[in-house]
Order: structure tokens, then sequence, then C-alpha cells
């Protein structure tokens, strides 16, 4: 799961460095929380799932890697 990842986001540097499903959780979670931008500008959680779950069902991954990567966001942002 965490070439799929890598694949989604491909020039992320941060993405490039994960080697983990916890770092992968970890990384997750500060995209969904909108960790990285200005308080000002952020998103809500529910509008960064969206556009995550957008961008994985646009990508080129397979069926099972998108299906295994969207469960693990909404997992996490449940939470």
């Amino acid at each position: 799961m965490i070439e799929a990842f890598k694949k989604l986001w491909p020039q992320r540097a941060a993405v490039e460095n994960i080697s983990s499903m916890e770092e992968l959780e970890t990384y997750m979670r500060i995209e969904l929380n909108d960790e990285l931008t200005h308080p000002r500008v952020r998103k809500s959680k529910s509008e960064k799932l969206q556009l995550a779950l957008d961008r994985i069902e646009q990508s080129d991954l397979s069926v099972e890697e998108k299906n295994e990567i969207a469960e693990l966001y909404k997992k996490i942002a449940a939470h």
C-alpha cells in the first residue's frame, strides 16, 4: 500500500520517506488535518477527505489499491 500511496503523490518529498504503515497513517492524518497549510486557509477534514478520495478515484492505481487507500483514509478521518 505504501508504494501505491507514493504513486498518488509523486512530487511530494515527504512521501518518498514513508517506509512503514505507521508513517503512512501519520502522513495521512497530517494531510487530513491540513496541518501544513496556514490556519486561515485550512480546509475541513471532510473537504480534505473528499479531495483525497477524488484523487484516488482519478489515479491510475488498480481497483484494489484504490479501495485499500480509500478505506485507510476513511478510517483515519473517522478518528
